[in-house]
């Protein structure tokens, strides 16, 4: 997220009263937004803060780790099968905000409590709960919970790991025709993936036939993201193409290339080798 345009689009839309209520800023790739100045942009408009770091769990932001919520009212982290850390599906929340927390904790589970500070009266017998708000059956199973556990030992290895695959990569990479990922100097990332931009105006061959070229040759690349405003349900609500014309230069030029803390460095010679070939190198 760029400070800088989210400052205009405040300064707008201040001026028009239609300040946002929620901002979340998404570390994108495992690297956290310049949370410092997006806390004070939220101080001076008056915006809660929820940080999305489904991408950045391991990593750090003025070397404190990301979640800690120094700079957000909520940090959200995804456990996804393709995340660096996994339960095979779910996630976990974070807040320093004691009234969140609880909130959190009553939406998890349908609204139950059973605590009795928090009835309309006193209980029935110890058998007794109530519902007191209308809350999801967003409960992580024991057995989810423990693949979770397991691995967070492991995740400043995995993390390591990761950063000293990016930075092979980074070397191995110098010379081609593509921007590699950079780096926040406040931010240490975690490293999600490792996305290159292809400098399409030097190359002879489209994004698309590169992309192609490489999945022809058994390399498991993919694209991260699809600009949402060109999703059918967003044109539909207004959105459309040039509304945001960085995220669409992004999705013309990116490949995600294979990073997982088990890739040897001859797999990684490999990606590189057919990326060489792929763009004509």
């Amino acid at each position: 997220m760029s400070v800088q345009r989210l400052a205009e689009k405040l300064a707008q839309a201040e001026q028009s009263g239609t300040l946002p209520k929620v901002v979340i800023p998404v570390h994108l790739c495992g690297q956290s937004c310049d949370m410092a100045a997006i806390h004070a942009l939220g101080q001076r408009y008056g915006f809660k803060i929820i940080e999305d770091a489904s991408h950045a769990i391991g990593g750090k932001y003025r070397g404190e780790p990301i979640g800690n919520c120094r700079y957000s009212d909520i940090t959200v982290f995804s456990f996804h099968p393709v995340k660096i850390i996994t339960t095979a599906e779910g996630g976990m929340a974070t807040t320093n905000d004691g009234d969140l927390a609880r909130r959190m904790q009553l939406l998890r589970s349908h609204g139950i409590t059973r605590d009795p500070s928090e009835m309309s009266h006193e209980p029935d017998g110890a058998w007794y709960y109530q519902q007191i708000a209308l809350g999801y059956n967003y409960r992580m199973t024991d057995i989810q919970a423990a693949l979770g556990c397991s691995q967070m030992s492991r995740l400043d290895a995995y993390v390591d790991r990761r950063h000293a695959i990016a930075q092979r990569y980074d070397a191995l990479l110098s010379g081609l025709p593509l921007r590699k990922p950079w780096q926040h100097p406040d931010a240490y990332s975690a490293y999600h993936l490792y996305p290159v931009r292809l400098k399409l105006d030097g190359l002879k061959r489209s994004h698309r036939d590169v992309f192609d070229s490489l999945r022809a040759r058994g390399i498991g690349v993919n694209l991260h993201y699809i600009p949402v405003h060109t999703q059918p349900f967003f044109e539909a609500m207004g959105f459309k193409r040039g509304d945001y014309p960085e995220a669409e230069r992004y999705y013309a030029e990116a490949i995600s290339l294979p990073l997982y803390p088990t890739l040897t460095d001859v797999g990684q010679q490999q990606v590189v080798a057919a990326l060489e070939m792929a763009v004509g190198a």
